[in-house]
Formats: structure tokens, sequence, C-alpha cells
């Protein structure tokens, strides 16, 4: 993956995730802090801290992006949620508009 196809996205505990931009792409905030006019730093770097969102949160929201994308290709498979994540889970999803 080429460097400006992927977006690296910054958990509150500084563990960093490297996706393509098209799976980022799935959440509107994340969409339009990356597509903004101006020089905004995560415009610039492709780089988006989240300080409110942990780990563990964060990698199921990437694995959401990427299900998502299937998922819109015609690929119905289950997306499994453990219940000790719903919460944190829904409250994250409602922030990046997913």
């Amino acid at each position: 993956m080429r460097k400006e196809d992927s977006v690296k996205l910054i958990s509150a505990e500084g563990f960093e995730f490297v996706i393509h931009k098209d799976a980022a792409m799935v959440s509107q905030i994340i969409s339009n802090m990356l597509t903004s006019p101006g020089s905004f730093a995560e415009t610039e770097h492709r780089e988006v801290t989240f300080p409110e969102i942990s780990t563990t949160i964060l990698e199921k929201i990437c694995q959401y992006f990427y299900w998502s994308l299937q998922y819109a290709n015609g690929k119905e498979t289950e997306f499994p949620i453990e219940p000790e994540l719903t919460l944190e889970l829904i409250m994250a999803a409602n922030y990046l508009d997913t």
C-alpha cells in the first residue's frame, strides 16, 4: 500500500493503526478531517489522533471500516461484537458518524 493510499489512526494510548484511505473514509468525521481545505495537520500528515478512543475500541472500529467496504460490495457476512465492548463502540460510532 502506497503512503498516499493510507491513513494513520492513533488511539488514546498512542497505538497506531495504518489503514487504507478508502476504509477510513467510511467515517464521515475522518473523511471531513482528511479532505478539508486548508492546511490542517490531519490533511497534511494523514494522521488522526483520537484521545478519547482506546486501542481496543479503535481496533474494532478499523475492523468495522473494512467490513463495511466488503458489505457495500455485496459480501454479506456477520460482524461480531463482544458484549463488553458494545457501549464504548456505540459512543465511538456516534462520534465518528459511521
